[in-house]
């Protein structure tokens, strides 16, 4: 059997200003035919699996292009074709195959293309023909569009936030393709929209109870996958929103209902399933409030896994103003201030001007004397499944009972040896403010006594009704 791999992602939030280019795949994760390493990347995991086994099933595998980038703004109509393009070159060289997997995201917005991963699916299959098996990995912050749903045979999406299983639904997808292709099942999609965009933050309930059901469900009575696409609201294009993919083995009425009764089942928790976000000075009183710590603030609306700069001192600031200590904050992406802090060396004690530089939503720059306390060059954090998440020259420093991760490569906290390995121990701290969603909480929970989700002013913030929207199909709730 020949199987064909590769890989292209990224989440755009089509609201952020700086746009994703070819240079913001290169810095992150790029991999031309061939040189992908043993081991998973986040639009590499197919591949890493389809190895493993490849080797003792004796199949002859060829990588193509794997390629992902941090999410940010629009992608740009060059990196987005030239790359698309690659792939499907690296795919012409390798026919005939028997096999099509990849590794995709689901909410890649470009410039020209508000659906990219329908528009690579697509092409795929024109080269492929109907008969192969095309299989993909997606996140669950995914546009699950009818266009990717059927030009593939099967998809299957992460269904763990924080994304903790990627290795894992790449592992699923392979079995269901596989089970495809040799003629033992034949799967049957049925795509329900719920009508709505919610988080689903596994970590609690409802949605780790949801969770746990849909897995317990898979593999019984001719139902052969389950997937529920959270949706990524900052994505202002037609089929954003929550949805439910079931896949039955040719049945495709029970595919239908089941899909149907999980999406009501959703409908049903969806005032439960939002967070509940609080303002700045509300979390910072209801920290200082708590008895012990540390507490863990994340700061969703500079959230750089939405696509937001990481620079945004709206949190910072207050910090200041309120004369609150015994901080640490990060990451805070500002490649200036790290450079400069970095030249100076360990020890050093200099003027900063810190954050606030991208725009508006970015807050003003703070002012700072800063003590240098740390340096480490390109420093690699924990990612996502235990992905290497570079951060670039990196710098610790402190002001004013407060300290500061600085960075040169735009990244979220995902783990905490982001900052111990600057020497910082976070179980030291009252508050510890973290700029990410909920893929902090993986790694960050194992020291936080207490964990405040915040909201306000920023590109990725979770107050959608502040975006002015102009794509996307209504009803929408909350929307």
């Amino acid at each position: 059997m020949k199987v064909f791999c590769a890989g292209l992602g990224t989440e755009t939030n089509t609201f952020a200003p700086m746009p994703t280019s070819l240079a913001a795949f290169q810095e992150r994760d790029y991999y031309p035919a061939g040189t992908h390493p043993d081991s998973v990347t986040f639009a590499g995991a197919p591949l890493f699996v389809a190895r493993l086994q490849g080797r003792e099933a004796g199949w002859t595998l060829v990588d193509g292009l794997v390629a992902s980038a941090q999410p940010g703004g629009i992608t740009t109509r060059a990196a987005y074709e030239s790359l698309r393009d690659q792939i499907l070159a690296d795919l012409r060289a390798a026919m005939p195959v028997d096999m099509v997997l990849l590794g995709l995201h689901g909410a890649m917005v470009a410039d020209g293309y508000d659906d990219c991963e329908g528009d690579i699916l697509r092409r795929v299959r024109e080269l492929v023909g109907p008969s192969v098996t095309v299989g993909a990995e997606l996140d669950p912050h995914a546009h699950l569009t009818p266009l990717m749903v059927e030009q593939a045979t099967v998809l299957a999406l992460f269904k763990e936030y924080p994304h903790t299983d990627i290795r894992e639904r790449a592992e699923d997808l392979l079995a269901l393709c596989l089970d495809a292709h040799a003629g033992r099942t034949r799967p049957v999609a049925a795509l329900v929209d719920c009508q709505m965009i919610v988080p689903m933050h596994t970590t609690r309930e409802p949605a780790r109870g949801f969770v746990s059901r849909i897995k317990a469900r898979e593999g019984r009575d001719g139902i052969l996958s389950i997937s529920a696409a959270q949706g990524f609201a900052t994505g202002d294009v037609p089929e954003m929103g929550t949805k439910v993919l079931v896949y039955a083995d040719g049945d495709a009425a029970a595919a239908q209902a089941l899909a149907r009764k999980l999406a009501d089942e959703l409908i049903g928790m969806r005032e439960d399933l939002m967070v509940p976000y609080r303002s700045v000075d509300e979390a910072l009183d209801e920290a200082l409030a708590f008895d012990g710590g540390p507490v863990v603030l994340a700061d969703r609306p500079d959230n750089p896994g939405s696509g937001a700069p990481g620079d945004a001192t709206f949190v910072l600031q207050r910090v200041l103003e309120r004369g609150v200590t015994n901080v640490a904050l990060g990451p805070m992406w500002d490649p200036v201030a790290a450079r400069i802090a970095f030249d100076a060396g360990v020890g050093a004690e200099l003027a900063l001007r810190i954050g606030g530089k991208v725009g508006p939503l970015s807050g003003d720059p703070v002012d700072l004397r800063c003590t240098v306390l740390a340096v480490k060059a390109e420093l690699v954090m924990t990612g996502l499944s235990g992905a290497p998440a570079p951060m670039g020259d990196c710098v610790l420093v402190q002001a004013q009972g407060v300290q500061i991760v600085l960075t040169s490569v735009r990244n979220q906290a995902i783990n905490m040896d982001l900052f111990t390995q600057l020497g910082c121990d976070l179980s030291a701290f009252k508050i510890v403010v973290v700029k990410s969603a909920q893929h902090f909480h993986a790694s960050f929970s194992k020291v936080a006594r207490h964990i405040i989700y915040v909201g306000g002013k920023g590109v990725a913030t979770p107050d959608w009704k502040t975006l002015t929207y102009r794509n996307i199909r209504l009803p929408k709730w909350p929307l």
